[in-house]
């Protein structure tokens, strides 16, 4: 038994740091490139996600920046569902595995630990947790960038609301998971740490909105 436990621990520690390996991989920077575009660390905010992409007026290179950033939040987790119950990886390793993945993206490991703000890597995540709950926090999100355009507020407010979602729809659509729980807030912590810059500019009133260039 002792031998099967050691087996548990040490496959769920290879789970938590290839999510956080593939996390490191920074798509904005590597779709740049393919797409022979400048470096997004290079104008704009500097920050290496869809959204600064999308400042450099390549919208296919912004959608696909986006959609690889939210796989690489998406596939750590999932692999644990679908593989995991073989080795005994619980949902607490589900949810190593998506906090190591949005680590990842923030510090990567690839570019010099400087990476995003980690927006589409968490969706993905939420996506792998549960789709419902991916679902209300893009709407939040979404409701909030129509009303008021900024996108930076939009991640903020819905890295707030996924926890409490996560909670609320205990015994409606899913099971809350402690575990889960903890890396949906410790996730938003962060996210909101990250966007520190974004919110003195927001306070200053010279945050830029989305579809304005950002001298």
């Amino acid at each position: 038994r002792r031998s099967r436990e050691s087996h548990t621990m040490i496959f769920s520690l290879l789970a938590t740091l290839i999510a956080y390996l593939v996390g490191s991989l920074s798509f904005a920077v590597i779709v740049s490139r393919a797409m022979g575009l400048s470096d997004p660390r290079t104008y704009g905010s500097g920050n290496p996600g869809a959204t600064n992409v999308l400042r450099s007026g390549s919208k296919p290179a912004a959608i696909v920046t986006l959609l690889l950033d939210a796989a690489k939040g998406w596939l750590p987790v999932m692999l644990v569902k679908w593989f995991g119950p073989a080795w005994d990886l619980s949902e607490g390793t589900q949810a190593l595995a998506g906090r190591a993945a949005c680590r990842g993206h923030l510090y990567p490991v690839f570019f010099a630990f400087k990476g995003g703000k980690g927006v589409a890597t968490a969706v993905g995540v939420l996506l792998a947790f549960q789709p419902l709950l991916a679902l209300a926090t893009l709407l939040t999100f979404a409701i909030i960038v129509f009303f008021w355009r900024y996108v930076s507020l939009a991640s903020m407010v819905a890295a707030v609301f996924a926890p409490a979602y996560y909670l609320i729809g205990d015994g409606v659509a899913w099971t809350a998971s402690g575990a889960k729980t903890l890396a949906l807030i410790a996730m938003g912590l962060l996210l909101i740490w990250r966007h520190r810059e974004n919110i003195q500019r927001l306070l200053a009133g010279t945050e830029s909105k989305l579809g304005q260039k950002k001298k």
